[in-house]
């Protein structure tokens, strides 16, 4: 049986550490740092840590810390290449993560106005004719548009 590369625990040898959490992985990607390393990986396949010390506003060793802290949570690769490194986002964690967060809402999401509606409103809960209720908001441009 095959592992996913973000669960509760994990096989030795797979993907980082021997067990990442999706509360680990959230973890890492917490700080601004961490997340504008992940953003500049996310736009190529690999990365040298050359072009991060270009980038950020950040010493080298402040830039290795925030880097380690992606490795031991599965986020990146490293490579050595001589005296360079070279980082690689691995793209399998960052999948089952969205999954993972797609699990805890899986209905559709109404977007209204060209937005995505995150809460509850009063005007849009079940009244008793639901499709009478449906044609009025209809007529007045308020029905919603549902992404999944």
């Amino acid at each position: 049986m095959k592992a996913s590369p973000v669960t509760r625990e994990r096989p030795t040898g797979q993907l980082g550490t021997p067990t990442t959490t999706v509360a680990e992985v959230m973890k890492a990607l917490s700080d601004p740092n961490r997340w504008e390393i992940v953003r500049q990986m996310a736009d190529t396949d690999e990365l040298p840590c050359a072009v991060l010390e270009s980038t950020l506003a950040l010493s080298k060793p402040t830039i290795s810390y925030h880097t380690n802290i992606l490795v031991k949570a599965g986020l990146i690769t490293a490579r050595k290449a001589g005296r360079n490194l070279f980082y690689s986002l691995n793209r399998a964690v960052i999948d089952e993560l969205m999954n993972e967060l797609w699990a805890l809402v899986p209905q559709p999401r109404p977007v209204r106005q060209g937005r995505i509606n995150h809460g509850s409103s009063s005007r849009w809960r079940r009244t008793s004719n639901g499709a009478e209720a449906a044609d009025q908001k209809a007529a007045r441009g308020e029905a919603p548009l549902l992404t999944w």
